[in-house]
Protein backbone atom coordinates (compact mmCIF):
# COMPACT_ATOMS: atom_id res chain seq x y z
CA UNK A 1 0.00 0.00 0.00
CA UNK A 2 1.40 3.52 -1.02
CA UNK A 3 1.11 6.72 1.18
CA UNK A 4 -1.63 7.72 -1.39
CA UNK A 5 -3.79 4.93 0.22
CA UNK A 6 -3.54 2.47 -2.75
CA UNK A 7 -1.37 0.49 -4.92
CA UNK A 8 -1.08 0.72 -8.17
CA UNK A 9 1.91 -1.51 -9.34
CA UNK A 10 4.05 1.14 -10.62
CA UNK A 11 7.25 0.06 -9.22
CA UNK A 12 6.67 -3.37 -11.35
CA UNK A 13 8.83 -3.03 -14.52
CA UNK A 14 7.40 -5.91 -16.14
CA UNK A 15 3.74 -3.82 -16.19
CA UNK A 16 5.47 -0.70 -17.37
CA UNK A 17 4.18 1.19 -20.89
CA UNK A 18 2.29 3.61 -22.65
CA UNK A 19 -1.20 4.34 -21.35
CA UNK A 20 -3.62 6.44 -21.85
CA UNK A 21 -5.71 8.11 -19.13
CA UNK A 22 -8.81 10.61 -18.82
CA UNK A 23 -8.94 14.28 -18.48
CA UNK A 24 -7.65 15.15 -14.42
CA UNK A 25 -6.03 11.79 -14.07
CA UNK A 26 -2.36 13.21 -13.83
CA UNK A 27 -2.45 14.59 -10.62
CA UNK A 28 -3.29 11.15 -9.19
CA UNK A 29 -1.00 9.51 -11.35
CA UNK A 30 2.04 11.41 -10.19
CA UNK A 31 1.46 11.31 -6.65
CA UNK A 32 1.07 7.18 -6.84
CA UNK A 33 4.29 7.33 -9.13
CA UNK A 34 6.34 10.03 -6.42
CA UNK A 35 4.75 7.27 -3.52
CA UNK A 36 6.53 4.33 -5.57
CA UNK A 37 9.44 6.32 -5.60
CA UNK A 38 9.62 6.84 -9.44
CA UNK A 39 10.65 10.05 -10.73
CA UNK A 40 8.13 12.03 -12.19
CA UNK A 41 8.56 14.16 -15.39
CA UNK A 42 5.63 16.43 -17.12
CA UNK A 43 5.55 17.01 -20.78
CA UNK A 44 2.97 20.03 -21.48
CA UNK A 45 1.64 18.92 -25.42
CA UNK A 46 -0.81 21.97 -25.10
CA UNK A 47 -1.70 23.36 -28.78
CA UNK A 48 1.34 20.49 -29.88
CA UNK A 49 1.14 20.24 -33.64
CA UNK A 50 4.24 18.84 -35.32
CA UNK A 51 7.90 17.20 -34.84
CA UNK A 52 9.61 20.06 -34.00
CA UNK A 53 7.77 21.56 -30.91
CA UNK A 54 6.99 18.17 -29.87
CA UNK A 55 10.76 17.25 -29.67
CA UNK A 56 11.83 20.90 -28.12
CA UNK A 57 9.79 20.44 -25.01
CA UNK A 58 10.16 16.91 -24.43
CA UNK A 59 14.00 17.93 -24.76
CA UNK A 60 13.31 20.92 -22.56
CA UNK A 61 11.00 19.33 -20.01
CA UNK A 62 13.15 16.05 -19.75
CA UNK A 63 16.43 18.27 -19.10
CA UNK A 64 18.33 16.31 -22.37
CA UNK A 65 21.95 17.31 -22.53
CA UNK A 66 23.37 20.25 -24.59
CA UNK A 67 23.89 19.34 -28.24
CA UNK A 68 21.25 16.34 -28.44
CA UNK A 69 19.96 15.94 -32.02
CA UNK A 70 16.18 16.97 -32.06
CA UNK A 71 15.13 13.53 -34.25
CA UNK A 72 13.46 10.18 -33.68
CA UNK A 73 16.64 8.62 -33.02
CA UNK A 74 17.95 10.82 -30.22
CA UNK A 75 15.34 11.01 -28.65
CA UNK A 76 14.98 7.21 -28.31
CA UNK A 77 18.66 7.07 -27.25
CA UNK A 78 17.79 9.57 -24.40
CA UNK A 79 14.77 8.35 -23.47
CA UNK A 80 16.89 4.61 -23.18
CA UNK A 81 19.57 6.40 -20.97
CA UNK A 82 18.53 8.85 -18.64
CA UNK A 83 21.74 8.98 -17.31
CA UNK A 84 21.60 12.46 -16.50
CA UNK A 85 18.71 11.86 -14.15
CA UNK A 86 19.42 8.99 -12.11
CA UNK A 87 16.13 7.22 -10.85
CA UNK A 88 14.95 4.06 -9.24
CA UNK A 89 12.13 4.27 -12.39
CA UNK A 90 10.37 7.22 -14.46
CA UNK A 91 6.92 8.27 -14.86
CA UNK A 92 6.41 10.34 -17.94
CA UNK A 93 3.42 12.41 -17.87
CA UNK A 94 1.95 14.13 -21.39
CA UNK A 95 -0.65 16.76 -20.65
CA UNK A 96 -3.28 17.72 -23.68
CA UNK A 97 -1.82 14.92 -25.66
CA UNK A 98 -5.16 15.19 -27.60
CA UNK A 99 -3.91 18.32 -29.58
CA UNK A 100 -0.70 16.84 -30.83
CA UNK A 101 -2.84 13.37 -31.57
CA UNK A 102 -5.14 15.55 -33.94
CA UNK A 103 -2.58 17.92 -35.18
CA UNK A 104 -0.04 15.16 -36.41
CA UNK A 105 -1.43 11.41 -35.89
CA UNK A 106 2.07 10.31 -37.35
CA UNK A 107 4.02 12.18 -35.40
CA UNK A 108 1.95 10.72 -32.09
CA UNK A 109 2.07 7.23 -33.17
CA UNK A 110 6.25 7.70 -33.88
CA UNK A 111 6.28 8.70 -30.38
CA UNK A 112 4.36 6.23 -28.92
CA UNK A 113 6.60 3.60 -30.59
CA UNK A 114 9.96 5.17 -28.88
CA UNK A 115 8.38 5.32 -26.13
CA UNK A 116 7.50 1.90 -25.50
CA UNK A 117 10.74 0.83 -27.22
CA UNK A 118 12.27 2.47 -24.25
CA UNK A 119 9.74 0.71 -21.68
CA UNK A 120 11.01 -2.59 -23.39
CA UNK A 121 14.40 -1.67 -22.95
CA UNK A 122 14.58 -0.67 -19.44
CA UNK A 123 12.34 -3.10 -18.04
CA UNK A 124 15.20 -5.29 -19.46
CA UNK A 125 17.44 -3.96 -16.57
CA UNK A 126 13.78 -4.24 -14.20
CA UNK A 127 13.57 -0.48 -14.16
CA UNK A 128 9.88 0.65 -14.52
CA UNK A 129 9.49 3.59 -17.23
CA UNK A 130 6.00 4.53 -17.91
CA UNK A 131 4.41 7.10 -20.39
CA UNK A 132 0.32 8.31 -19.22
CA UNK A 133 -0.75 10.15 -21.98
CA UNK A 134 -3.89 12.66 -20.85
CA UNK A 135 -6.56 12.27 -23.60
CA UNK A 136 -10.15 12.64 -24.04
CA UNK A 137 -11.00 9.31 -24.39
CA UNK A 138 -8.56 8.44 -21.40
CA UNK A 139 -9.32 5.14 -20.14
CA UNK A 140 -12.09 3.76 -23.26
CA UNK A 141 -8.79 3.78 -25.49
CA UNK A 142 -4.72 3.21 -24.35
CA UNK A 143 -3.06 5.02 -26.42
CA UNK A 144 0.12 2.48 -27.07
CA UNK A 145 -2.81 -0.28 -27.99
CA UNK A 146 -3.63 0.39 -31.47
CA UNK A 147 -3.25 -2.70 -33.79
CA UNK A 148 -1.17 -2.00 -36.48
Amino acid sequence: MSDSGFDMGLEDASQAGVYGVGDGDLGGLAAAARDAGLKVLRIDLEECADKRTLLMRIGTQLDFPPGWSRNWDALSDALRDMSWLPANGYALLFSQAGDLRGASPADFDTLLDVLSEASTRWAEDKVPFWAFFELPQGGEEDAGDEEE
